[in-house]
């Protein structure tokens, strides 16, 4: 039997704004098995990525129960949050949000410097070489192309060994081509590390090849459905 990994629990966000409460997630609940992987899909507006943002612990929900890797997050403060996010977490992000001050290799280490990790200097290069991108290593983000630039995003993801990886319109900013090519590194290094993988997507093509798509529209969950993608196995991982 495999555990859950994330539990959402009768989740809410509200703003209050010019006297109105807007409603942005409405009593969202869902499970997600450790290893499993999923998009949550749905229009502009629909709140993808503001649930994104509560169950990684960036933000902090109005009612409901977030518990991540067996921890209630709605229970602690900022800073206790930070330290579950960079004990556990994984991020992806459309704008790749890479520190321009420092190179592509740099940026790798960042995660694992935080976790103070022996060999980190060792662990990004061989990061970097999964991602294709040795030879670019010393270069600034300035330098790279947008599809090198998620390229060291993801190596970044992956150095600090997550349980989960949160990922939000990864490809967004990318042409096709490059896209397919990072969709392509995403799963690969997904699979090979055994990650949950939760991705925020407007692409169903990349949305179906997870193994489960939940979709949201105006704040509500109108459907959670396996796609038939990928089994786990009895441990956790996908099959080849």
């Amino acid at each position: 039997m495999l555990e859950n990994i994330l539990t959402v629990n009768d989740l809410s966000k509200t703003y209050q704004s010019a006297g109105h409460t807007l409603t942005v997630l409405d009593k969202i609940s869902f499970s997600i098995q450790s290893g499993s992987t999923v998009s949550i899909v749905g229009p502009s507006g629909s709140g993808k990525t503001t649930l994104l943002g509560l169950c990684a612990g960036l933000d902090r929900s109005t009612s409901g129960i977030v518990e991540l890797n067996g921890i209630r997050l709605d229970n602690l403060n900022e800073d206790q949050r930070a330290q579950v996010r960079n004990q556990y977490v994984g991020f992806i992000f459309q704008n790749f949000q890479l520190l321009p001050t420092l190179t592509a290799l740099e940026n790798v280490m960042v995660p694992l410097e935080l976790r103070g990790e022996k060999n980190i200097r060792a662990h990004a290069m061989d990061l970097i070489d999964k991602v294709g991108l040795t030879e670019r290593m010393h270069h600034y983000p300035t330098q790279l192309s947008g599809g090198e630039q998620q390229r060291v995003s993801l190596a970044r993801a992956f150095s600090n060994h997550p349980k989960i990886l949160f990922a939000d319109e990864p490809t967004g900013n990318l042409d096709a081509e490059t896209s397919h090519k990072v969709e392509k590194l995403l799963f690969d290094l997904n699979t090979e590390a055994g990650t949950t993988l939760i991705l925020v997507t407007h692409n169903l093509e990349l949305a179906s090849r997870t193994q489960r798509i939940i979709r949201l529209k105006g704040g509500l969950m109108i459907s959670d459905e396996n796609t038939g993608a990928e089994q786990l196995n009895e441990v956790g991982y996908v099959k080849e």
